[in-house]
C-alpha cells in the first residue's frame, strides 16, 4: 500500500477533516529503526540517526522496543511504530543522563524547553506520528527552570494518531514545579501550525494535557482520552485541553477527566481567536472544578474568545465552580447535558470585562436546548439579567435545581458566600 493511501486511511479513521493543501505525502524512501526485520529495509540504531539520514518525505518505521533519546524533526516525515511478531510497543524515553534543552518558549519569555519529540519548522509539508508512546519517566529535570514537554510542535503542522504521551512530570514528582510538564504542545510564532490529534491517550502530566497557543495555531482534537492526576494536595493547576492566546480549533468527542485541583479546567479556552469557528462538541468532561471555561482577560488583544460553539457535551461532577463558565460574548451554548454541579450549570459571567478593562462579558449568548440536572444553585446564572441583558436563555430543560434562571447567587442556600461574584473574576491558569 503506498504512502498516499495509508495516510488517507489513517486520517479517515481518526475522523479528522484537516486538509494540507499541496502537501500530500508521496512515495519516498522507507527506512527502519531497531533490530527487527521489516520489508528488507536499511536499519538505523536510533530514531534521530534515521531522521538525520533521510530526505524529506521519508517514512521511518520503528521496531518495537525502548528508545532512550530526544528526537528533533525539521522536515516532512512519517514516523510510525510497527507490529512485529505480536509485539507492538514503541516507547521513546529520556536518555539515562536525562533530558536537555532543545527549544525555547515563544510565549513565556524565551524559557528553555526540553521536548522529547520536537517538530520544529517552518518547513514545507507535514509530520505524521503514529503508534508510538512518549514516556517522560526518568527525565532527570531538577528545579523548575527547564520546561518538560512530551511532543512539541513549533511553527509546524502534522497529525498524531494513536499516540500515547504519559508521565510528563519534571523530576517525576507531581507538584514540585507549578509550571512545566505538558504532554502535547503546539505553538506558533510565524506562519501557521495546523495539527490534528486523534485516538490518542494523554495521562499523568504536571500542568496541561494538550495545549494550542498563539494566533496561527489550529488544533483538531478528535476522540482522545485525557486524564489528569485527580485531587492531589500541593499539586499544580491542570488543564486537560487548552486553546489560548489567539489559537482556534475543533474539539470533538474527547474524554477529559480528573483535572481536579483547585483552579483547574477540563477544557479551557483562554483569549482564543474571535469568531473563528471554534467548536467544543460532543466531549465528556468529568471531575473538574471548571469543566468547560471560556475566558477573556484582555492580555491577548484583540483575541477575546467570542463566538464559540459549545454543543452536545456531557458534564458531570463540577466540584467547586460552574460547569460551563461563559466569560466572553456571542457564544452558542446548546444541547449540553450537565449533572451535579457545585454552583450553576451555566454561568453567563460578567466578571472578565469588569476586571480586564474590556467590553462587558457574558452578553449576547444563545443558551438553548440544554438539559440540567441537580445544580446546587441555578441552572443558568446570568450576571447581566435585570439590566441590558442580551442573552437568550430558553428553552432549556431542568431537573432538581433551586432556580432555573437567576441573576444572583445571594438566594442560593448552597452558595450564598458567592454574593457579588461578578465583581471578582473567576481565576483560571493558562499555560503560556
Amino acid at each position: 500500500m503506498n504512502i498516499d493511501r495509508r495516510f488517507t486511511l489513517l486520517c479517515l479513521a481518526l475522523a479528522t477533516l484537516v486538509t494540507f493543501r499541496g502537501q500530500a505525502f508521496a512515495e519516498y524512501d522507507k527506512i527502519l529503526v531497531g533490530t527487527c526485520s521489516y520489508k528488507n529495509l536499511a536499519h538505523f540504531p536510533t530514531i534521530q540517526q534515521a531522521v538525520n539520514s533521510s530526505p524529506p518525505g521519508t517514512t521511518v518505521f520503528v521496531c518495537p522496543g525502548t528508545y532512550p533519546e530526544q528526537v528533533v524533526i525539521n522536515q516532512q516525515l512519517i514516523l510510525e511504530g510497527i507490529l512485529i511478531s505480536n509485539q507492538n510497543a514503541v516507547v521513546i524515553k529520556p536518555p539515562a543522563s536525562g533530558l536537555v534543552q532543545n527549544a525555547t518558549d515563544f510565549d513565556n519569555g524565551g524559557n528553555p524547553i526540553a521536548a522529547q519529540i520536537l517538530v520544529q519548522g517552518p518547513f514545507a509539508g507535514t509530520v505524521l506520528i503514529s503508534n508510538i508512546t512518549v514516556d517522560g519517566t526518568g527525565n532527570g529535570i531538577s528545579g523548575c527552570a527547564l520546561d518538560l514537554r512530551g511532543i512539541l510542535f513549533q511553527n509546524a503542522s502534522g497529525t498524531l494518531g494513536h499516540v500515547t504521551v504519559q508521565n510528563e512530570v519534571p523530576g517525576d514528582t507531581l507538584g514540585v514545579c507549578q509550571t512545566g510538564g505538558e504532554a502535547i504542545f503546539v505553538q506558533t510564532s510565524t506562519g501557521s501550525s495546523t495539527v490534528a490529534i486523534g485516538g490518542t491517550s494523554v495521562h499523568n502530566y504536571n500542568t496541561n494535557g494538550v495545549t494550542g497557543n498563539d494566533a496561527g495555531t489550529k488544533l483538531t482534537l478528535t476522540t482522545n482520552y485525557i486524564q489528569g492526576s485527580g485531587l492531589v494536595a500541593g499539586a499544580p493547576v491542570q488543564n486537560g485541553i487548552q486553546l489560548g492566546l489567539g489559537a482556534k480549533g475543533t474539539l470533538t468527542g474527547n474524554t477529559v477527566i480528573d483535572n481536579s485541583n483547585p483552579g483547574s479546567a477540563g477544557i479551557l479556552l483562554y483569549d482564543t481567536a474571535e469568531n473563528s469557528g471554534t467548536t467544543v462538541g460532543g466531549n465528556t468532561v468529568v471531575n473538574s472544578p471548571s469543566p468547560i471555561a471560556l475566558k477573556a482577560d484582555g492580555a491577548s488583544s484583540p483575541n477575546y474568545g467570542d463566538g464559540v460553539t459549545v454543543t452536545g457535551n456531557r458534564i458531570f461532577g463540577s466540584a467547586i465552580n460552574d460547569a460551563i463558565d461563559v466569560c466572553t460574548n456571542g457564544n452558542t451554548i446548546s444541547k449540553n447535558t450537565i449533572f451535579n454541579t457545585a454552583e450553576s450549570a451555566i454561568h453567563l459571567d460578567a466578571s472578565c470585562g469588569v476586571n480586564a478593562g474590556i467590553a462587558a462579558t457574558g452578553n449576547g449568548n444563545s443558551v438553548t436546548q440544554n438539559t440540567i440536572t441537580n445544580s446546587a444553585c441555578a441552572g443558568i446564572l446570568d450576571d447581566n439579567s435585570g439590566g441590558g441583558d442580551t442573552n437568550t436563555n430558553s428553552p432549556n430543560t431542568y431537573y432538581a435545581v433551586p432556580f432555573q434562571v437567576t441573576g444572583s447567587t445571594s438566594s442560593c442556600f448552597a452558595v450564598a458566600r458567592e454574593k457579588g461574584r461578578a465583581k471578582a473574576a473567576r481565576t483560571f491558569h493558562a499555560v503560556r
